[in-house]
């Protein structure tokens, strides 16, 4: 998934970071959440559907898994609180696990698709 598919709502408040640089530290933050059956990170996998950060640094995030019976929901989730946690700025982190739309292989980014053999 390009970083121009995620989406971040302003007005962001984090006084010392710009909105650009505070999503940027946050998609760097979410490719270190991997999941464990594939081994690639959520962001290639096209697992995040959206950031928003809002006034005061809360951030909001959608994310998906590969399958709606998929068990790593809860630990997808408390990683995604954990990579987060440390970044300067952020306030609380709200991770929304949603199925709407549907995955598919197609959300992933090219690099993730070369590395599972998808052309």
């Amino acid at each position: 998934m390009d970083e121009q598919d995620v989406k971040t709502q302003s007005p962001v408040a984090a006084e010392d970071a710009p909105v650009g640089d505070l999503r940027e530290r946050i998609l760097q933050a979410l490719t270190q959440v991997y999941d464990p059956e594939l081994g690639i990170n959520i962001v290639d996998l096209g697992l995040v559907y959206s950031v928003d950060v809002h006034e005061g640094g809360d951030v909001d995030i959608s994310y998906s898994l590969t399958t709606m019976g998929c068990p790593i929901g809860p630990l997808i989730e408390d990683q995604i609180r954990a990579f987060l946690a440390p970044i300067e700025g952020i306030g609380e982190v709200r991770p929304e696990l949603v199925f709407r739309p549907p995955w598919s292989p197609e959300l992933m980014s090219d690099e993730a698709k070369a590395s599972l053999g998808i052309f």
